[in-house]
């Protein structure tokens, strides 16, 4: 029987033991200090962090937290993102080292200005064709 999809972020923290929930709360303020516009909610089961589009979102695992910045801000952040398993859009930060949360922060600055930029011209092209 799967478990119910939390409902809030701080329902889907509370249900993780206590050092996991030390680390999804470091994310998370991390995350909203980086975007203090974005809206925080739950899509597919985890922290979700929206404006303008999906921005980030991170999950606790077995071993790791995963961290979703889609493959721009990976590419971006390549070196400094050097020896974590990463994945097309997907940062593994293992239990076992402590979070990287300066380039999380980075990353998640870098992928505000990135939708913004999206948005603009989606909103430019938009105009253009009216």
């Amino acid at each position: 029987m799967k478990a119910p999809i939390p409902a809030t972020v701080d329902d889907y923290i509370a249900g993780f033991p206590e050092d996991i929930q030390l680390l999804l709360h470091q994310m998370r303020h991390t995350v909203q200090a980086a975007a203090p516009e974005a809206v925080e909610t739950i899509k597919y089961a985890m922290p979700t962090y929206v404006l303008e589009g999906n921005l980030v979102h991170f999950a606790a695992f077995k071993n790791h937290i995963g961290f979703y910045t889609g493959p721009s801000g990976i590419e971006a952040f390549e070196a400094e993102l050097a020896g974590y398993k990463k994945r097309k859009g997907t940062i593994q930060f293992p239990f076992s080292k402590p979070l990287p949360l300066q380039v999380v922060s980075s990353i998640v600055r870098f992928s505000v200005e990135e939708n913004k930029r999206k948005a603009l011209k989606k909103k430019q092209q938009k105009t253009d064709l009216q």
